[in-house]
């Protein structure tokens, strides 16, 4: 089986369960901030639903300068499941053109001329697409639960929700 094919598997699985956090984002509360120095709720749940596409829109290329990072805040849940729908057809999109080899050559990180990180390309979409999404996603159940919005089951049972009971 070509690697890919289970890091496709993987994204469906994890669109799935980010879908269902997503869906318990209260629109009320877009603005609302755990602390001064956080992402508002707003920012970070549209930043999980954008990931997918915007990452894998940067890893088919060899080389990426650091990107701007501006978060801006969602409109409406609409808009974060949207634009996660749309972000992971992307990707997947993107990602099937990988082939074995392909997922083996070098991606670099730059700072105008300065190489900041250089790994096989399969290790960025372990660490910065998939790990990253699931990190982010992860601060975003905790923000659900400062809200006191009940938490979906996300690989297992949380104090909400029992996908096995």
């Amino acid at each position: 089986m070509p690697i890919i094919d289970s890091i496709l598997m993987e994204i469906d699985q994890e669109a799935a369960t980010t879908r269902k956090v997503l869906e318990r984002v209260p629109e009320a509360s877009f603005d609302w901030k755990p602390h001064a120095k956080s992402m508002s709720l707003g920012q970070l749940a549209l930043h999980v639903a954008s990931t997918p596409g915007q990452v894998s829109a940067i890893i088919k290329e060899d080389t990426v300068q650091v990107p701007q990072f501006t978060q801006p805040p969602a409109k409406s849940r609409a808009e974060l499941l949207t634009t996660l729908e749309n972000g992971v057809a992307d990707a997947k999109h993107i990602l099937r053109k990988m082939d074995d080899a392909f997922l083996q050559r070098s991606w670099s990180l730059k700072r105008g001329d300065q190489t900041i990180l250089t790994v096989p390309r399969i290790g960025v979409i372990r660490s910065i697409l998939l790990n990253h999404w699931y990190h982010h996603r992860g601060q975003l159940s905790v923000y659900l639960r400062l809200l006191d919005v009940p938490v979906p089951s996300i690989y297992g049972p949380s104090a909400d929700e029992n996908p096995f009971g």
